[in-house]
C-alpha cells in the first residue's frame, strides 16, 4: 500500500481569515489548507459552500422544453384522471427517488387509486424498464408511467409501452441515448453543460425537480409544502455517492437539516417515523452526512440485495403509519445483519480464490463462483479492489443445461482506472451492461468469461504500460493526537457534507502506538451476534498525555502493529456513546522515510481559468487543448518530466454545437468548398469543427457516401460534390459512426473538464510509473 500526502502550498492569510468566521473555537488552519486544495479560493465561494442560505438553487425551468413537455403530459393525465405509475429502481437512490414521487405527484394524484409505483426486484429482473413490468402495468390500466432514476437508454421497452397506450415520462441521471428517446418527456441532467449546476444531480434530486416543477405550475393544489421531501432527497443525494457541488451540495445542506429537525420531534409528531426509527436501529441522529453513508443507505440498498424485492421500503420511508413503520424498519435492519453476514462469507471465499492467483501478473482481478449471492458481489467487490489496488469483477453462476447460461456480478474499480470505459470496450463479450467509471453492473455467457478476463487484462496493461497497480491511500493534513478532539472535529465539519470530488478529510498522524485494543462481533438490534468484527482501541503519540479513543472496523485488534507507527485516519463523533474517535483507516509500522508526497504536486490546476500572465514562462509546459483520453495527457506529461518543467492543464469548458450541429458545418464547409474550388487543410477543419482528426476521418467517410469526392493535394485537401448519392443505408450508418464518435468525445471533453485533479493525478502518473 502506497502512502500519499498532499504537499500544501502556502495560503494567504486573508483566505485564513475568511474560513476562521466559521470555525471561531480553533485556528481554521487544517479547514483553509483543505478548501483551497479542493478549489474553494474566493470569499464569495467559501460563502456559498458553507453556508446554503448564501448559495441560489437553480429553477427546474433549467431543464428547458423537457421540463415543459413533463409539465403538459402530468396536467393532462390530471384533467382526465389516468392512472399514473411510478417506475424506479431497487438501490437507496432508486427507492428514494420513488418515494419523493410517491410523496410529491401524490399531491396532484391520488395515492393507490390513480397512483402507483413499480419497483424491479434486484436478484430477478436488471435496472430499467422490462416488458413484463409494462404488461402489468397495462391490465392496471396505466396510461402514464414516470420513470426515476432509471429509463433513459430504455428505447425498446419505451416503444413497447407506447404500443400498449401507455406515454412514459423519464427522469434519470444515468448515460444518455444516442439520440432522444420517443418519450413525453426526458428529465435527465447530462443533457445539459459538465459546468452547469444541475449536471451532477442523482436520481432523487432529478426526481424533485420534477415535482417542484409541478407544485410552481400548480401552486394552488399541495396541500404540504414541496420542502418536505427534502430529507428524502439528502438520503438519496450522498447514499449514490454523487460529486457534491452545486446544487447537489445545497439540497444535501438543506435536506440534513430537515431529517434532524424531524428527528428531534416525539415519534408521534415525527412526518416520517419509519426514518426515525431506522435512524434510532443504526444508533445515529441524523445530523451528519455519515449518518446517511454508513446508517441510512446501506440499510435501504440491503433489503433488495437480501430479499430482492424491496418495495416496502418506499412505505417505510412514507407511511405515518407508527406500527407500520416500525415493523418496516425492524425488517429492513435485520435485512442489513443479514447481509453483513453474507458479505463476511462471500469476502472470506473471494480472498481464498484471490491467494491463487498471481497479482504481479494480473491487472483486472476477475472471479466467479456458482454459490456466490449476486446481492452483495458489488460490496465485496469494492472491498477487493482497495486492497488489492486492481479493478475488481465478482460474477455469480448457476449450475444447469442451458446452452446460454448467463454469469452476473459487479465491478468495482479504483480512483485511478476508469471502469466504464475499460468494461464498455468488451461490449461484444457481454450480454449487457451499465455503470459509471467506479462500478458497474454486467451479465455475459459463462462460455465467455475466460476470453473476456484475457481481454481486459490485457487492455489495462497496454493503457498502463504493463505495470502492476499499487493500492493508495491519500492523507490530506498531518495532525497529532493532541489535535484530536471537539475543535478539530467541528473546524473539518465546515467541508461536510463530503462525497464525490469533496471527499472526508484524511488526517495522517506520524510515530503513534495503540493500547487497550480489544474487538468483537457486531449484535443486531436483537443482541444476535454478527459475524462482522470491529476494534476498538486508545491512540497516543508524544504530542499529548492523555489517549484518544477510536475504532477500526472489519479488522481484529491482532492486525494493529506493535510498537510506535503511523496511521491514517478520519476524525468522527459517535452520537451513540457522545464522544469524539478517529476512524482507522490504514496503518503500518513507522517508515524510515517521510510519506511521499504527490509527484502530481507538479500538475497545476488552470481550467477555466485566465493564465495569460504564466504563458512566457518556460518552466511551465501548459496544455490549452482539452484531451480525449489518458494516453493523450500522459503524453504530455512525460515531456514536462523530460524537460523538467510543471504541467499546467488550461483547457477551457467545451464547446456546447451538438453532435448534429458539427455534421451540417461539416456538409456546409465542404459544399462551400465545392462551390469556390477553395483548398483547406485538416488542420483548419479541425480547429473550425473543434473535433479529433479519428472523428474528422469518420466525418470525411460519410460525406463520401453523401456524393463528395475528398482528395489529398500536398497538404491540403480538395472536395468536390457530385450530389449522388451511392448508398442511403451506408450513408445514415457513416453519419450516425460519425455522430456517435463526436458525441463520445465531447463526453470525454466534458469529463476532463470537471474531473478531480487528484484523480488526474492519480491515473496520469500511473502511466509513468
Amino acid at each position: 500500500m502506497q502512502w500519499i500526502l498532499l504537499e500544501t502550498e502556502q495560503i494567504p492569510e486573508w483566505f485564513i481569515q475568511a474560513v476562521k468566521q466559521y470555525t471561531p473555537l480553533s485556528s481554521g488552519i487544517y479547514a483553509s489548507q483543505l478548501l483551497w486544495q479542493r478549489g474553494i479560493q474566493s470569499e464569495l465561494q467559501l460563502a456559498t459552500f458553507v453556508n446554503y442560505q448564501a448559495y441560489q438553487p437553480a429553477k427546474p425551468d433549467e431543464f428547458g422544453q423537457e421540463m415543459g413537455l413533463a409539465m403538459h403530459r402530468l396536467k393532462k393525465a390530471g384533467e382526465a384522471g389516468e392512472k399514473v405509475a411510478i417506475w424506479g429502481d431497487f438501490d437507496a437512490d432508486g427507492i428514494t427517488s420513488t418515494a419523493v414521487l410517491w410523496d410529491g405527484l401524490g399531491q396532484f394524484f391520488i395515492q393507490n387509486k390513480q397512483l402507483t409505483y413499480y419497483i424491479p426486484n434486484r436478484l430477478t429482473e436488471s435496472h430499467g424498464l422490462n416488458l413484463a413490468g409494462i404488461d402489468n402495468l397495462a391490465k392496471q390500466g396505466c396510461q402514464l408511467i414516470v420513470t426515476c432514476d432509471t429509463g433513459s437508454t430504455n428505447i425498446d421497452e419505451i416503444i413497447y409501452a407506447q404500443k400498449l397506450g401507455i406515454d412514459v415520462i423519464v427522469t434519470d441521471h444515468h448515460t444518455l441515448p444516442a439520440e432522444r428517446p420517443p418519450v413525453a418527456a426526458i428529465i435527465n441532467p447530462r443533457y445539459l453543460p459538465r459546468e452547469h449546476p444541475l449536471f451532477h444531480l442523482s436520481g432523487v434530486a432529478v426526481a424533485y425537480k420534477l415535482v417542484e416543477a409541478l407544485y410552481e405550475t400548480l401552486p394552488d393544489i399541495p396541500q404540504h409544502p414541496l420542502d418536505d421531501l427534502l430529507d428524502l432527497v439528502a438520503v438519496g443525494l450522498i447514499a449514490d455517492l454523487v460529486q457534491l457541488n452545486g446544487d447537489c451540495r445545497y439540497l444535501a445542506q438543506v435536506g440534513i437539516q430537515k431529517l434532524q429537525a424531524d428527528y428531534k420531534k416525539p415519534v408521534a409528531e415525527r412526518r416520517r417515523p419509519g426514518v426515525g426509527r431506522l435512524l434510532e436501529l443504526c444508533q445515529k441522529s441524523g445530523d451528519r452526512p455519515t449518518d446517511i453513508s454508513f446508517g441510512l443507505g446501506p440499510r435501504i440498498n440491503a433489503v433488495s440485495r437480501i430479499h430482492g424485492d424491496a418495495s416496502f421500503c418506499v412505505e417505510l420511508l412514507t407511511s405515518r403509519d407508527i406500527q407500520r413503520c416500525q415493523q418496516l424498519a425492524e425488517e429492513t435492519e435485520l435485512a442489513n445483519t443479514r447481509r453483513k453476514s453474507l458479505q463476511k462469507d462471500v469476502q472470506n471465499q473471494v480472498f481464498k480464490k484471490l491467494s491463487q492467483l498471481d497479482l504481479s501478473t494480473t491487472s483486472v482481478i476477475v472471479l466467479e463462483d456458482p454459490q456466490w449471492p449476486s446481492g452483495v458481489l458489488g460490496l465485496v467487490a469494492g472491498q477487493v479492489a482497495q486492497e488489492t489496488g486492481r479493478p475488481t469483477i465478482l460474477l455469480s453462476t448457476e449450475n444447469g443445461e442451458s446452452q446460454t447460461l448467463l454469469a452476473r456480478g459487479s465491478a468495482r474499480s479504483i480512483n485511478s482506472v476508469d471502469l466504464y470505459q475499460l468494461v464498455k470496450e468488451q461490449a461484444h463479450l457481454l450480454h449487457r451492461f451499465g455503470g459509471h467509471p467506479f462500478a458497474a453492473g454486467l451479465s455475459l455467457l459463462v462460455e465467455n468469461i475466460p476470453l473476456f478476463t484475457d481481454a481486459i487484462n490485457q487492455k489495462l496493461r497496454q493503457s498502463l504500460g504493463g505495470i502492476n497497480l499499487t493500492p493508495t491511500v491519500q492523507a490530506d493534513v498531518v495532525v497529532t493526537v493532541a489535535d484530536l478532539g471537539k475543535e478539530l472535529f467541528l473546524e473539518l465539519k465546515i467541508l461536510e457534507p463530503c462525497g464525490m470530488g469533496n471527499p472526508v478529510p484524511k488526517l495522517l498522524i506520524k510515530n503513534c502506538w495503540f493500547e487497550n485494543a480489544w474487538h468483537r462481533n457486531q449484535q443486531d438490534f436483537k443482541g444476535k451476534k454478527i459475524q462482522y468484527i470491529k476494534t476498538e482501541f486508545d491512540i497516543r503519540d508524544d504530542s499529548s498525555k492523555n489517549s484518544f479513543p477510536g475504532i477500526w472496523w472489519g479488522h481484529y485488534k491482532e492486525e494493529l502493529p506493535i510498537g510506535r507507527c503511523d496511521c491514517i485516519a478520519e476524525i468522527d463523533y459517535n452520537s451513540f456513546k457522545k464522544r469524539y474517535e478517529i476512524r482507522l483507516i490504514s496503518v503500518r509500522p513507522c517508515a524510515d522515510l517521510e510519506v511521499k508526497t504527490e509527484k502530481s504536486a507538479m500538475i497545476l490546476d488552470w481550467r477555466n481559468q485566465d493564465y495569460s500572465q504564466f504563458q512566457k514562462n518556460n518552466s511551465i509546459l501548459i496544455i490549452k487543448d482539452c484531451p480525449t483520453s489518458w494516453d493523450d495527457l500522459r503524453v504530455w506529461l512525460r515531456r514536462s518530466v523530460y524537460n523538467q518543467q510543471q504541467l499546467a492543464i488550461a483547457w477551457s469548458k467545451p464547446q456546447k454545437q451538438t453532435p448534429n450541429d458539427i455534421w451540417f458545418t461539416l456538409v456546409g464547409i465542404a459544399k462551400f468548398i465545392n462551390r469556390t474550388n477553395q483548398l483547406v487543410t485538416r488542420v483548419q477543419l479541425l480547429e473550425k469543427l473543434g473535433i479529433s482528426d479519428v472523428s474528422l476521418h469518420l466525418g470525411l467517410k460519410a460525406l463520401k457516401y453523401l456524393g463528395f469526392t475528398v482528395q489529398r493535394q500536398d497538404r491540403y485537401l480538395q472536395i468536390t460534390w457530385d450530389a449522388i448519392i451511392s448508398d442511403e443505408n451506408k450513408a445514415d450508418n457513416a453519419i450516425k459512426q460519425f455522430l456517435a464518435a463526436v458525441r463520445e468525445e465531447q463526453f470525454q471533453k466534458e469529463y476532463f473538464t470537471t474531473v478531480p485533479i487528484s484523480m488526474i493525478q492519480a491515473i496520469a502518473y500511473n502511466g509513468l510509473i
